[in-house]
């Protein structure tokens, strides 16, 4: 049994299916051009990779190779577009246990990898292509900042096993000299320290929620409910724009509204 998660990958290759694969990146990246809809996309995903030539990012991590290979395959598309009046929306599959933990990972400028990625994931929202996360596992730590937090909107699967943080719970329970349960407990009434998608839905950071019947393998009717939701996000950020205010609306984030407006009235 693999003991690293195949739903990045299944989502994938049932959104894409019938897509052209894009060549020239690290077996860890799965990009394909195709359409959703009447809408031209690239789809995008980080998966695991055993053979990694860093065993740090071989369980679908965010190393060295997959940040500046998403800030390539996103720059790509905005390279491509620039004189289009129409350009072509970007869907971020995101399946990301961490960002890739290791000394040659450090050593050789994870950070300016992940925020390669990051910027590019940016500048594409900027440019008018409308960016969606679509959240089927986890989205943990710098990976999630990397791959799929950039996004106009973000949808995510209702499912145990998606899940957004900082950082896992064992690690959050040390830096925090706690136990994992203890960290559990202090869960139910802080929601930013929640792992589950209500709590971080609570946050104001989520444009949908789904339920699918099989977030493992999807179904065609899942597939079906995961493709118009993702057609209506794009359409939604044809209608609103393509800013982050969307995600400052919640209760739980009403004191970094209220920061933002100071800052605004003092800039």
């Amino acid at each position: 049994m693999n003991s690293y998660s195949l739903r990045g990958l299944n989502w994938f290759n049932a959104l894409s299916a019938g897509a052209t694969p894009v060549e020239g990146l690290p077996a860890s990246l799965k990009v394909a051009d195709g359409v959703l809809g009447d809408q031209p996309v690239r789809f995008i995903a980080v998966v695991a990779d055993p053979d990694n030539r860093f065993v740090r990012a071989r369980n679908g991590e965010v190393g060295l190779l997959e940040g500046w290979g998403l800030a390539k395959g996103v720059d790509e598309v905005i390279a491509a577009d620039v004189d289009k009046p129409h350009k072509r929306a970007v869907i971020a599959i995101v399946d990301v246990p961490s960002q890739a933990y290791g000394r040659r990972e450090e050593a050789l400028g994870i950070h300016q990898a992940l925020a390669g990625a990051a910027d590019s994931y940016a500048r594409a929202r900027l440019a008018g292509h409308a960016v969606i996360g679509l959240l089927v596992g986890k989205a943990m730590s710098g990976a999630f900042l990397a791959h799929g937090y950039q996004a106009n909107r973000l949808i995510a699967l209702r499912d145990p096993g998606v899940m957004v943080h900082a950082m896992g719970k064992a690690s959050a329970a040390r830096v925090t000299l706690r136990s994992v349960e203890e960290l559990e407990a202090l869960a139910a009434s802080v929601p930013p320290m929640a792992y589950d998608i209500d709590s971080y839905a609570s946050l104001g950071l989520l444009w949908e929620t789904l339920s699918v019947e099989q977030i493992e393998q999807p179904t065609a009717a899942d597939l079906t409910r995961v493709t118009e939701c993702l057609n209506q996000a794009i359409g939604d950020v044809a209608t609103h724009g393509r800013d982050l205010s969307s995600r400052l609306g919640a209760d739980n984030r009403a004191a970094s509204s209220k920061v933002r407006q100071l800052l605004r009235a003092q800039w």
